[in-house]
């Protein structure tokens, strides 16, 4: 899909830029982007894209992935200019080559599809860790100035009520599930980020998405937010496998790409900041409802296979408080309606349908 030959996400990165007064600070610095091709960091890329071809002093990207392929796939002609250089990195096997130095690290490589988690929870929860930890050592040897870990709602697990998550409020997790091998592995890198700041003075940021949806996400992408928004956009019906009832803090993507780079500049080091849009706090049967109603499809209800449900999100109640992110000078610019509907229209344009 050619993003960018699509007005409708051009001027979305406009309106998301309009609330990051401070991007300038980045202006000839260097920074590396893990996971640059995915649903969340591919859209922090075409921010830093859109800001290098109307500035002169550009923002070095150094994009890390699996496949120079999938970057070529996704960024088109961007991967030949001279800010764009491609980093062969891959969280789970480690001994990667990090001989490039960089000022910023941005680490959003992760495994968050639960099909995927469910049949590799060893790999899933190692990469979290293990994959931090190199970016971590090899941030002090560079000399960095800041590591931003892009961690999860999950990481907060169950708790009594229906009150919006804190930054400071855990709740319970099962830690023999292995579908939790995400949230725990999430818990673990959060807190190495903290011990190597403490321990070797670099300083961390851990930013916890809720669940981020939008035009970036892969058509093999399982997360209802993602498989509903594609199915709009073909001009089918939407198949919900649960009542619909979880409350989710759902976020477009380009809106949580500004609060990273927020974060990144403004937020306090050694500390961990929600991404929640608080005019998106909806119910999964909402969200729903909203796709179907533009892509004028159905939505029906199917009972889910034993194997569907053990990739279910354990959390009934994951809405966030975005307080403290609001606090830094953000601010969401996409409720759900806009969002979802941009979502659905963008990619009926790129699919041409």
């Amino acid at each position: 899909m050619d993003f960018y030959a699509i007005p409708q996400w051009i001027a979305d990165i406009d309106t998301v830029t309009q609330v990051l007064p401070e991007l300038p600070e980045l202006a000839g610095k260097t920074v590396m982007i893990t996971g640059a091709a995915g649903l969340i960091c591919s859209a922090v890329v075409d921010i830093i894209f859109r800001y290098n071809e109307t500035h002169e002093n550009p923002i070095t990207l150094l994009a890390a992935g699996r496949w120079p392929e999938e970057m070529e796939n996704r960024f088109g002609l961007y991967c030949g200019k001279s800010y764009f250089k491609f980093v062969t990195y891959d969280a789970a096997k480690g001994n990667n080559d990090m001989s490039i130095p960089c000022d910023y690290v941005i680490h959003g490589a992760s495994n968050a599809v639960p099909n995927l988690i469910v049949k590799e929870p060893v790999e899933t929860m190692c990469s979290n860790f293990t994959g931090l930890l190199e970016l971590l050592r090899y941030s002090v040897d560079c000399g960095a100035k800041r590591v931003l870990y892009i961690s999860s709602s999950e990481v907060y697990g169950k708790k009594e009520g229906n009150e919006p998550y804190h930054e400071n409020e855990y709740g319970y997790i099962d830690l023999l599930n292995p579908r939790n091998s995400y949230s725990v592995g999430k818990r673990a890198a959060e807190t190495l980020c903290a011990s190597y700041s403490a321990e070797y003075g670099i300083e961390t940021v851990v930013v916890r998405p809720g669940h981020i949806y939008g035009p970036t996400a892969s058509p093999a992408d399982t997360r209802v937010s993602s498989a509903w928004a594609f199915a709009a956009a073909r001009g089918e019906d939407i198949v919900m496998k649960s009542d619909g009832s979880q409350m989710r803090s759902y976020c477009y993507c380009l809106d949580c790409a500004s609060a990273i780079l927020k974060v990144l500049l403004r937020g306090e080091n050694i500390n961990a900041y929600n991404i929640s849009n608080r005019n998106s706090i909806i119910s999964i049967k909402k969200m729903g409802q909203i796709l179907a109603q533009v892509g004028s499809v159905s939505m029906i209800q199917e009972k889910a296979s034993v194997q569907e449900k053990k990739g279910f999100n354990p959390m009934n109640i994951s809405s966030l408080d975005s307080s403290k992110l609001e606090g830094l000078g953000w601010k969401g610019c996409f409720d759900a309606i806009k969002g979802l509907q941009h979502t659905a229209l963008i990619l009926k344009e790129g699919l041409g349908q």
